[in-house]
């Protein structure tokens, strides 16, 4: 039987999604032969797990008041002991844990899509007045310290929850939207060199005669091939977010109290440091040198794995390579 020959010629390409997810594999597997790369994931994964069940967790309110077990040694009542006024700190370290790993997931989103989408026009219109004008406008945010923001931040807003309209934002939610918009510089600064040179490739060129609009090949083209550096960079803020987070706490510019924070528990346990009761302090200074390390061992590992010369080594070692 012959074919039709009035029918097209469809040719099918592989879906995206799955395109997507075979390179999540291959790079979850590859991270998982990195001994470093392995501890920083599965400590993140279960920090995030007990973090985002600790609702349903057979933990004390971390916002009871014990006063007759205040300031009592871990016990098998109180396995990490109680605070100055009687809270448990299990309860209040794994309840800040939440706290700290939203306010980075959250800030860091932010900065990625701000710094990426900005980075990437400015970059695939380098030379042009609109890449000056953004490139700018990043080095201007980020001539300024983020701890000056924040205490300007305060100091206009104040602590509390402020009203605009129907809206409600808590202090929180301030800092997150301050601190996201202050990473986008750096990363605008990433995204524009990489973009910047990708946007001379020769298939850039082609697509353009092809007729392609130059936001389909920003980010159907050039985002992909550049976006590995990117997310590796986000990675390792995750990091900094949480000493940023808890150091803000610590000064009281975070997150406020009665809500349980990391830097808010060390805080409060700094009349408590030269005593007996080393457990105040030593549990919440514990849980942010685990989460930070945890996310720098998991970038550092991203970026060794898809590092170009590590992968062409690779393949030029490769049997048969040099056939």
């Amino acid at each position: 039987m012959m074919a039709d020959s009035s029918l097209p010629n469809v040719q099918h390409k592989p879906h995206a999604l799955g395109t997507w997810l075979a390179s999540a594999g291959r790079l979850l597997r590859a991270l998982m032969h990195e001994p470093a790369g392995a501890i920083g994931l599965v400590t993140i994964v279960l920090l995030g797990v007990i973090a985002l069940c600790a609702p349903w967790l057979p933990l004390k309110d971390p916002l009871q008041l014990y006063i007759e077990h205040r300031l009592e040694a871990p016990s098998a009542a109180f396995w990490l002991g109680t605070d100055q006024v009687g809270r448990d700190i299990l309860s209040r370290t794994i309840w800040g844990a939440r706290a700290s790993l939203s306010i980075g997931l959250c800030t860091v989103a932010i900065g990625l899509v701000l710094g990426t989408g900005i980075g990437l026009v400015a970059g695939y219109k380098a030379g042009s007045w609109l890449d000056e004008t953004l490139m700018k406008v990043m080095e201007v945010l980020a001539s300024i310290p983020l701890l000056i923001w924040a205490i300007a931040l305060v100091g206009i807003t104040g602590t509390d929850t402020l009203h605009v309209g129907v809206l409600a934002i808590s202090n929180e939610t301030k800092l997150v939207l301050l601190i996201g918009v202050l990473y986008a510089p750096g990363l605008a600064r990433l995204t524009h060199s990489l973009a910047k040179a990708e946007s001379q490739a020769e298939y850039v060129a082609a697509r353009v005669l092809q007729g392609a609009s130059g936001a389909r090949i920003m980010f159907s083209d050039v985002l992909p091939n550049i976006i590995s550096p990117v997310l590796i960079q986000a990675s390792l803020l995750l990091g900094v977010t949480i000493i940023v987070e808890a150091s803000l706490s610590f000064i009281g510019l975070g997150v406020q109290p009665p809500t349980p924070s990391w830097g808010a528990m060390l805080s409060d346990a700094r009349a408590l440091i030269f005593t007996d009761n080393w457990w105040v302090s030593v549990f919440p200074g514990a849980a942010v040198f685990v989460s930070v390390l945890a996310f720098n061992l998991f970038g550092d590992s991203m970026r060794t794995i898809l590092d170009p010369r590590r992968r062409n080594a690779h393949a030029a070692n490769a049997p048969g390579a040099s056939l």
